[in-house]
């Protein structure tokens, strides 16, 4: 297994699980064309972004095109690297039919074409004592004031501002995005001006 720096932003279930085979990094799916619409998932792909920034890996298909570019501006400039398999004809062995134009998804490619796809977008191959994700557990979530307390709302609601979240997010939502993005001790440092506002 490959550990990545960067987050790989992918289309779907089946194309994060065979990532996920592949590099020990955060793997996202935009859920097709629904990332249009879930300002929750644009919001975790921004912070994603900004702070290890991110590796587009779509269908080479129109649809994974338009993803794709909605999302190259959807996130600070600069922290996007561009993954792209090339258009091969047929159909994954999941599905009945091939896709609206003939061509395998990221799902159907082999191995080293994904692999040879993400390493050449210039991912940042990181050593072994690095982590890829936070151990953060809902005990860390208390003991920094974020859930289970009195104005545990009203903190959450601050970091929420603060990284650009949306303000409904729960505390399970927050606690998943967290975990791709920081280790305890950075959170601790971002919620250093917060509560000292207070």
């Amino acid at each position: 297994m490959i550990k990545i720096k960067e987050a790989v932003i992918v289309e779907g279930k089946y194309d994060r699980m065979r990532l996920a085979a592949l590099f020990d990094t955060a793997i996202i799916e935009t859920g097709g064309f629904r990332v249009f619409n879930d300002g929750e998932k644009r919001a975790v792909i921004r912070e994603l972004a900004r702070t290890r920034g991110i590796i587009l890996l779509t269908d080479s298909d129109g649809a994974g095109l338009l993803i794709r570019s909605f999302l190259k501006g959807a996130v600070p400039k600069g922290s996007v690297k561009q993954a792209y398999v090339p258009e091969i004809e047929g159909k994954e062995r999941r599905k009945a039919a091939p896709s609206k134009q003939g061509l395998l998804g990221v799902e159907g490619m082999t191995d080293e074409i994904i692999i040879n796809a993400v390493l050449r977008s210039g991912a940042t191959v990181s050593g072994e004592g690095e982590r890829a994700q936070s151990e953060l557990t809902k005990a860390d979530l208390y003991e920094l004031g974020l859930s289970g307390r009195e104005n545990s709302a009203e903190l959450r609601r601050a970091l929420l501002k603060r990284l650009g979240f949306p303000q409904y997010m729960t505390a399970n939502a927050l606690l998943s995005a967290l975990r791709l993005i920081y280790t305890r001790e950075e959170l601790e440092t971002l919620l250093l001006p917060i509560n000292n506002n207070k």
